[in-house]
């Protein structure tokens, strides 16, 4: 009679014997999950400094969220025309010239190139000429384009 076949043949496996310790382990793993694909991804935005004679203190604008909805929708219609224009775009945080947003992870690509190819948008409050925002950083973690510090600070203010 074949082993592979044979439904008496048994086999042992060799389980190593430990000696029970009393002492608790500090670390457990209660659940473990793997996002691979997250739904959203997220960008921080800035208003680059205006060059000024040195005679004259630099400015800063201060931006509002009507100003950076504007100038997002602004930029994807110029970019992608009437589609890009209805991009679902949140604005998390807008504060001392800088704005956080989150968008759809599929279209992060689309919208980094059509911020980044945006001459401008009217007048900043600053008089320096149109209003441009730059793309300081975008990726699909919150958490990873943040520094420690600032985590909490976005989500408090």
């Amino acid at each position: 009679m074949d082993v592979d076949t044979d439904p008496t043949t048994t086999t042992t496996i060799p389980i190593p014997i430990t000696k029970p310790t009393n002492k608790p382990t500090k670390n457990r793993t209660l659940a473990q999950a793997t996002l691979k694909n997250p739904p959203f991804a997220y960008a921080h935005l800035v208003v680059p400094p205006i060059p000024t004679p040195s005679s004259h203190p630099q400015t800063t604008t201060t931006l509002d969220n009507l100003q950076v909805r504007s100038y997002l929708t602004s930029a994807l219609r110029q970019f992608l025309g009437d589609t890009g224009a209805g991009m679902s775009i949140d604005i998390l945080l807008v504060r001392d010239g800088s704005a956080w947003v989150r968008v759809p992870r599929a279209d992060l690509a689309s919208f980094a190139a059509a911020v980044t190819a945006f001459p401008g948008l009217g007048s900043s409050s600053a008089g320096g000429g149109p209003l441009q925002l730059q793309l300081r950083a975008c990726g699909d973690w919150l958490g990873s384009l943040l520094g420690r510090d600032e985590q909490g600070e976005l989500w408090t203010s």
